[in-house]
């Protein structure tokens, strides 16, 4: 069972990033991600259902953020839009057997490696 991360970069505040996730060796029920800054602990940032017709989303990232998967390429990808110096993080996508569009980390068995992300003001 493999998930890796991709993506990231250094981008200005207000641009734009896509991340990626590729899933193998299973087929998994809900895809999240999760973000860790230096010094901060790790935090929810949305989550997908198997459908991917259920979404959820951290309130710090709603309306800014948009997750996304397909299935058939068993990717899911985070689109990141009006990014802000406090997005700054190690983002990592996350495997859970929990259906629906859970939220905590212990819910979540299977991490990717990380990607970072780094927003300049």
């Amino acid at each position: 069972v493999q998930l890796q991360a991709s993506g990231g970069g250094l981008v200005q505040a207000g641009g734009s990033l896509r991340l990626s996730c590729a899933a193998s060796g299973h087929r998994f029920s809900t895809l999240g991600w999760f973000r860790q800054a230096p010094g901060k602990e790790r935090e929810f940032v949305s989550s997908i259902d198997q459908s991917g017709l259920s979404t959820f989303y951290a309130d710090s990232v709603r309306n800014r953020f948009t997750i996304s998967r397909d299935n058939n390429k068993n990717t899911m990808y985070l689109q990141m839009n009006s990014l802000k110096p406090e997005d700054t993080a190690v983002y990592y996508c996350a495997a859970s057997p929990v259906a629906g569009t859970p939220y905590h980390y212990t819910d979540y068995n299977y991490w990717g490696q990380g990607t970072q992300v780094t927003v300049s003001s």
